[in-house]
């Protein structure tokens, strides 16, 4: 890693300055506490680009009062270790005044994929997600921005975010990383005893199972969500939703999909747990 800067105008500078050389950019725009899902972004975005930035910022507009903003993991001297390994050329870590400066008054609003799955439980998150993006996009200018599908809500918006507004940005989904016993890496997993780790279990149990009835040939949208739903009820203290939807525009599917979303999200404890599978395109979990 060569330099960290915290200022966006200096972010700026240094993008341009890395295209007027011929570099094409790459973005990796994580909130922090990086683990090997994040890292794996980073190389994602070498394959795509050269010269590689990542921004670190715990943005405060995606949390509605109540959620864990405070909780969100600090861990930046570890998060600029790992880029450093990376061979990340730039990280750019704001301070939230510098990204929301006296007077800010401006949102960025997408009207429908907003609105289904986290939607119905986090009305108030995607709109900091969308606002934060529009200015770490404009503040890069042209890239490649990698985004994991682990939030795969948010990576379907930012695609039609950069679509809608010209931006000259192609945002990349990458897959899933995971546990050895199939649990999605999340920096929230550290939050999680060792009971409440082994209980979450239930998510990988659901997704498997849908996937397994996909693969024998079921097709009914209704019965694979109730076949997910079963394990996942049963190991969590409180779930918001398992849901089956349209991979792409994310509304209710039909039946005889050639592919169909399964996402999760679910609690432990304090602890909300998101995950989801693609049948017809993704890996057994």
């Amino acid at each position: 890693m060569r330099k960290v800067v915290r200022k966006p105008a200096e972010f700026r500078q240094a993008c341009d300055a890395a295209r007027a050389k011929g570099n094409q950019v790459g973005l990796v725009p994580p909130m922090g506490a990086l683990h090997d899902g994040h890292l794996s972004l980073i190389d994602e975005a070498k394959r795509l680009a050269d010269f590689i930035v990542v921004t670190v910022f715990v943005n405060p507009l995606q949390f509605a009062p109540g959620e864990d903003l405070d909780r969100s993991p600090r861990t930046l001297e570890d998060d600029l270790d790992g880029c450093r390994v990376r061979g990340v050329h730039l990280v750019f870590v704001p301070e939230p005044d510098a990204m929301y400066p006296a007077g800010f008054q401006t949102q960025v609003s997408i009207a429908e994929l907003t609105q289904p799955l986290e939607g119905r439980f986090r009305p108030e998150h995607f709109d900091g997600v969308t606002t934060v993006v529009t200015k770490l996009f404009n503040l890069t200018g042209s890239c490649a921005a990698c985004f994991g599908r682990k939030d795969y809500q948010q990576w379907k918006i930012l695609e039609r975010l950069a679509r809608d507004l010209d931006m000259p940005v192609k945002v990349v989904g990458c897959p899933i990383v995971r546990e050895p016993d199939g649990l999605a890496l999340s920096s929230r997993n550290r939050y999680l005893s060792p009971t409440e780790r082994e209980r979450a279990l239930g998510i990988v149990s659901g997704l498997r199972a849908a996937h397994d009835a996909w693969k024998d040939g079921l097709r009914d949208p209704t019965e694979l969500q109730a076949i997910a739903e079963r394990p996942i009820e049963a190991a969590f203290d409180r779930v918001d939703y398992v849901a089956a939807a349209d991979p792409d525009t994310l509304e209710a599917p039909t039946s005889g999909e050639k592919s169909l979303l399964i996402a999760v999200a679910a609690h432990l404890g304090a602890t909300r747990l998101i995950d989801n599978v693609v049948l017809g395109r993704d890996p057994r979990p």
